[in-house]
C-alpha cells in the first residue's frame, strides 16, 4: 500500500512539473511573437523547452520593464562611469557633475540616489533648467508629483521646447498624475503637434479612449505600431514599452 502512495505522490509530482513546463514554454511563445523574435520563435517550436529557457534569459529578462523604462534620460550606466564622476566631484564639486551623476543612477532606476545628485547639484546651480527638469522628473517617477509639478512648470514656461520636448512630456505625465486632466490633454495635443514621440502619442491616445474619442485615438496607435516595424533597432528598444501599450489599446478601440 505505501509503495503504491509513493508511485502516485511520484506520478502526481511529474504531472505537475509536466503542465508548469509547458505554461513557460507557451508563455516565452507568446512573448516572443509580441516582440517579433523570430528566429526564437522557430527554435522554441522546434527545441521545445531547453530553447525557452534560453530565451528567458537572453531576451525575456532583459526585457522586464523597470520603474524608468520608456523615460530615457541622458547618462551613463556604467560602474566605471559613476567612478569617475565620484573622483571628479570629490576635487571638483560642480552642479554639472552632481547632475551627470543623477542622471547615471536614474538609468538605473535608482531613484532615491538620482534625487540626491539632482538636489546636490540645485544647491550649486538652483537656476539651471537641465537641473530641475531632471530633479521634476526623477520625483515624478518616485509617485511625487506635487513636488514635481512647480520644477517641471518653471521650466517648461522658460523654454517649453526644452530637451527636445521631454520636459514638456513630463510635465503633461505630472498634470495627469494631479489630477488636472484637461490640462494634461492640452499638453499631449501641443507636443504631438511639434514631435513624434511614441511615449507622447499613446499617451494622448490612452486620454482620448477614456473620454470615448478612439477614433481620434486609433490613427496614434497605427502610427505607433507602424513606424516600429521600420524602426531601427536601438529605437525599438527604447520605445518597447510604448509599442507594446499600443497594441494592447489597438485591441481596444478595435
Amino acid at each position: 500500500m505505501n509503495q503504491i502512495r509513493a508511485m502516485n505522490a511520484g506520478d502526481a509530482l511529474q504531472w505537475v512539473l509536466s503542465i508548469a513546463m509547458i505554461v513557460f514554454w507557451l508563455r516565452m511563445i507568446i512573448d516572443a511573437w509580441a516582440r517579433r523574435e523570430w528566429l526564437w520563435l522557430v527554435c522554441m517550436v522546434v527545441f521545445s523547452f531547453i530553447s525557452a529557457v534560453l530565451y528567458y534569459f537572453f531576451v525575456f529578462r532583459q526585457g522586464m520593464p523597470s520603474s524608468v523604462s520608456g523615460f530615457e534620460l541622458p547618462g551613463s550606466r556604467q560602474r566605471q562611469r559613476i567612478r569617475e564622476l565620484e573622483a571628479q566631484i570629490h576635487h571638483l564639486d560642480k552642479a554639472h557633475l552632481h547632475l551627470q551623476l543623477g542622471d547615471v543612477y536614474f538609468q538605473q532606476g535608482k531613484l532615491a540616489k538620482a534625487e540626491v545628485s539632482y538636489r546636490d547639484a540645485s544647491q550649486r546651480d538652483p537656476e539651471d533648467p537641465d537641473i530641475q527638469s531632471h530633479l521634476g522628473q526623477c520625483l515624478l517617477r518616485m509617485g511625487r508629483p506635487l513636488e514635481a509639478l512647480p520644477l517641471l512648470q518653471k521650466v517648461c514656461q522658460a523654454d517649453p521646447k526644452h530637451e527636445y520636448g521631454h520636459s514638456q512630456m513630463s510635465l503633461a505625465e505630472c498634470l495627469s498624475a494631479v489630477g488636472k486632466h484637461d490640462e494634461a490633454l492640452e499638453a499631449w495635443r501641443r507636443i504631438n503637434l511639434e514631435h513624434s514621440y511614441a511615449r507622447a502619442r499613446v499617451q494622448l491616445a490612452e486620454i482620448l479612449v477614456q473620454r470615448g474619442l478612439k477614433d481620434e485615438a486609433r490613427p496614434l496607435l497605427e502610427e505607433v505600431v507602424s513606424e516600429d516595424k521600420h524602426a531601427p533597432v536601438f529605437q525599438r528598444e527604447r520605445e518597447k514599452v510604448w509599442v507594446r501599450r499600443a497594441r494592447a489599446l489597438s485591441l481596444r478601440v478595435g
